[in-house]
């Protein structure tokens, strides 16, 4: 793992986290260059092999947010935010990152629902500062109105699921790389 690719990894992975929280949009500017680049270096650096590692990698990232994507539980930013960050980290990377993201947008989701459901007003004044919070829920008016789309901003949670794995694969841990 080149210090290039982790430099790319996280600056994709940061502007995602920052325009999906502000823009509920993942740029094709920051996924497109990051797949190709994935997919050049680890081809330059090992060959056919490298070539593979990065492209099975983009696969199984892609292929695993795209049933979610066609049954409207995602946008198509975020199917390409986890190919980029497969085809950067390979396989075993990318799969641990779809299991981190997973949780933590089902921690996402049941604050949301909580919202919603107007169980967290007085909690959610305390914490309306927080712009992930803000951005991902709304207020319950906004909701109820149909103002605001309801959704979660899901690159938010890959981007916690890959900042999780790194530092798993960092410390030893058994988190693949």
């Amino acid at each position: 793992m080149t210090v290039l690719i982790i430099a790319i990894l996280a600056a994709t992975i940061g502007i995602s986290f920052f325009t999906d929280i502000t823009t509920r949009r993942i740029l094709n500017i920051v996924t497109f260059p990051a797949i190709v680049t994935g997919l050049a270096i680890h081809s330059v650096t090992a060959g056919l092999e490298g070539f593979i590692f990065s492209g099975l990698g983009f696969l199984i990232g892609f292929g695993l947010l795209l049933i979610p994507y066609i049954m409207g539980g995602m946008g198509a930013g975020d199917v390409k935010l986890m190919a980029a960050v497969g085809a950067l980290m390979g396989p075993g990377f990318v799969i641990s990152t779809f299991l981190f993201a997973a949780i933590a947008g089902g921690v996402m989701g049941l604050y949301f629902i909580a919202k919603q459901r107007g169980a967290l007003e007085n909690f959610h004044t305390m914490l309306y500062a927080m712009p992930l919070i803000r951005n991902t829920a709304g207020s319950l008016s906004e909701i109820r109105s149909g103002a605001r789309h309801a959704s979660l901003p899901y690159g938010v949670a890959i981007a916690v699921g890959t900042v999780v794995t790194f530092a798993g694969s960092l410390a030893g841990g058994v988190l693949p790389v």
